[in-house]
C-alpha cells in the first residue's frame, strides 16, 4: 500500500461560513486558518495547497477578550524615519473588522508560499449577508 499525495488534480476544495458573532477573534481565526490549510482532512499533504474556502460572516461582532482593546495595536511601517503608525485595536474593530480578522488568521499560517494562495480563499464580511450564495456554502459547526 503506497501513502497518498495530495497534488492540484486530486484536490476537491469545498466551501464553510463561519460566524464569528459572540466568538473571540483568535478561536474564530484558528479555526479558519485549520480549514484554509486542510488540516482538518484525511488527505491532508503539508507541502500541498490542499484547503478550502472559507467566509467568515458578522467580522464586526467578533469579540476581543480582556483588555486587548485597549491595550493591542496594529502596528505599520513605511520603512522611513518617523513612518511608524499605529492603530488602536478599538478603532480598528470599528472602522475595518475585516482587516482585524484577516491580520489574525494570516498570523496563524505558515509563513511560506502556500499562505499566499490560502489567503486568497478567505472572504471577509462585516455583516451577516455574503455574495457566495451560488457556491452552496455549508456552515462550520464544529467549535
Amino acid at each position: 500500500m503506497s501513502t497518498f499525495m495530495a497534488n492540484k488534480g486530486n484536490i476537491v476544495r469545498k466551501w464553510y461560513i463561519l460566524d464569528a458573532a459572540g466568538k473571540p477573534l483568535g478561536k474564530t481565526a484558528a479555526v479558519a486558518a485549520t480549514l484554509l490549510r486542510g488540516k482538518h482532512k484525511p488527505e491532508y499533504t503539508p507541502h500541498a495547497d490542499c484547503g478550502d474556502f472559507v467566509i467568515v460572516i458578522n467580522a464586526e461582532k467578533a469579540v476581543l477578550t480582556g483588555k486587548k482593546l485597549d491595550q493591542k495595536y496594529y502596528r505599520t511601517h513605511s520603512g522611513w524615519v518617523g513612518g511608524l503608525k499605529e492603530t488602536q485595536y478599538r478603532k480598528l474593530m470599528q472602522d475595518k473588522p475585516e482587516l482585524a480578522m484577516r491580520l489574525a488568521v494570516r498570523g496563524m499560517l505558515p509563513r511560506n508560499i502556500i499562505t499566499k494562495d490560502s489567503l486568497t480563499r478567505l472572504k471577509i464580511f462585516r455583516g451577516p449577508e455574503h455574495i457566495h450564495a451560488a457556491q452552496k456554502p455549508e456552515l462550520w459547526a464544529a467549535e
